[in-house]
C-alpha cells in the first residue's frame, strides 16, 4: 500500500472513530459562525462545547478532549479566555488547533498567534491560503477574512511555517495544503458553493479539532477533517444549487458522511513542485 492509499485508509478508519468516541471539543470561536461550527462538529460525531469566558475556559478546557481557537471577532476580554483556556489544555496535554481568520488584513492578530503559541504548543494551525501565507511572511491576495484562489508559493508557506511551530498546517483553498513541515500534500475534493456561505472554514477547524481528539496523529487529523467537509460539500452541491439550501445540505451530509464513503472518495495529490 503507498502512502496516499495508506492516509486514505487511516482517514476512513478516524472518521469511524471520532463517531465512536464521541470526543468533547471545546470552541472559542467567533460569534458569526459559533452557531455553524457546534451544529458541524455534533453532526460529525463530536460533543461540541462553546465557552469562552475567561472565568470559565480554562476549567472547561481542562474536562476537554481538544481545544479549538478561532480569533474571527477577537476582544481583549476573549482573548484572556483563549489564553487561560490554552494553558490548561496543555497542562492536560490534549490538543489545541488555531485558526488565524484574518491575520492576512489585521496583522496585530500574527503577534496574538506567536503570544499565545508561545504559552501553550499547537497541534494544528488552519487557515485560508492567504492567512497561512500571511504567517509565513508571504504576500497574498486577500479581501477581508477571505483569500482570492490559490496562492503562488503556498506548500512552501505552509511547511515553512509547520516547521517554524512544530505543528501540522493547513491551508485551504480551491485545492487544500496540509504539511507537517517534512510531508505535504495536496488535497482535491470540494465545490465553489463552500466559498459562498459564512464559516465553511471555522466549520473545517472545529472538524479539525474533532479529528485530532480521537487520534495522536494531527496531520491525519487535518487532512481527514478538510477532506470531509470538502466530500460533504460535493454530496450537498449535487442536491442544492444555491447558498441557503447548500447550508442546510452540508449539515446533513456531514451527519451521513461515514469512514466507507470517505475512503471511496477523499483525493489525496502530492503538492505542487518547488517555485
Amino acid at each position: 500500500m503507498n502512502e496516499k492509499n495508506d492516509l486514505s485508509a487511516r482517514a476512513a478508519a478516524l472518521i469511524d472513530a471520532v463517531r465512536q468516541k464521541t470526543p468533547l471539543v471545546h470552541c472559542i470561536t467567533n460569534y458569526v459562525t459559533v452557531n455553524d461550527c457546534a451544529n458541524i462538529a455534533l453532526a460529525f460525531g463530536a460533543s461540541p462545547a462553546m465557552i469562552d469566558d475567561y472565568d470559565e475556559a480554562a476549567d472547561f478546557a481542562a474536562l476537554s478532549s481538544s481545544l479549538y481557537v478561532n480569533i474571527g471577532t477577537l476582544s481583549r476580554y476573549q482573548e484572556t479566555g483563549i489564553l487561560r483556556a490554552m494553558l490548561a489544555a496543555a497542562t492536560v496535554k490534549i490538543p489545541i488547533v488555531f485558526d488565524p481568520v484574518g491575520c492576512g488584513a489585521i496583522p496585530r492578530r500574527i503577534a496574538v498567534l506567536e503570544c499565545l503559541h508561545a504559552a501553550a504548543p499547537i497541534a494544528i494551525i488552519k487557515g485560508n491560503m492567504g492567512e497561512i501565507m500571511a504567517l509565513a511572511g508571504e504576500s497574498a491576495n486577500v479581501k477581508g477574512v477571505d483569500s482570492a484562489g490559490d496562492a503562488d508559493g503556498i506548500e512552501e508557506a505552509a511547511r515553512a511555517l509547520a516547521q517554524r511551530h512544530s505543528c501540522v498546517v493547513a491551508a485551504t483553498g480551491a485545492s487544500d495544503v496540509v504539511s507537517d513541515g517534512s510531508r505535504t500534500v495536496r488535497l482535491h475534493n470540494g465545490t465553489p458553493l463552500l466559498t459562498k456561505i459564512t464559516g465553511a472554514g471555522c466549520m473545517a477547524g472545529a472538524l479539525c479539532a474533532a479529528c485530532a481528539a480521537a487520534t495522536g496523529d494531527a496531520f491525519l487529523a487535518a487532512i481527514t477533517a478538510v477532506s470531509a467537509l470538502s466530500i460533504a460539500g460535493e454530496t450537498a452541491a449535487r442536491t442544492a444549487a444555491l447558498p441557503g439550501s447548500f447550508r442546510v445540505a452540508l449539515l446533513d451530509a456531514i451527519a451521513a458522511l461515514d469512514g466507507q464513503t470517505l475512503g471511496q472518495k477523499i483525493r489525496i495529490g502530492d503538492a505542487r513542485p518547488t517555485r
